[in-house]
């Protein structure tokens, strides 16, 4: 089961995140971060390629969670 601490954030670098969660390399792709930007923060890198943060955020954990079984509910 993930925990909070498993959430994807802002200031992670993008190689690290596509290391420990694969699932997010096309939710990245689609929103346009290139290889280029794998050793950047993802907030760095959604601000280089115009990308909204917060939606990007969204999609990753949305992916992960997807992916391993998991469900957010509405509280």
């Amino acid at each position: 089961m993930l925990q909070f601490s498993d959430l994807v954030r802002g200031g992670e670098v993008v190689r690290e995140v596509k290391q420990k969660f694969p699932e997010t390399t096309p939710v990245f792709e689609k929103f346009g971060l290139r290889p280029s930007c794998d050793d950047c923060s993802i907030e760095m890198s959604a601000r280089k390629v115009g990308a909204s943060l917060e939606d990007l955020l969204v999609a990753a954990n949305k992916a992960i969670y997807t992916i391993r079984g998991v469900t957010a509910r509405a509280v």
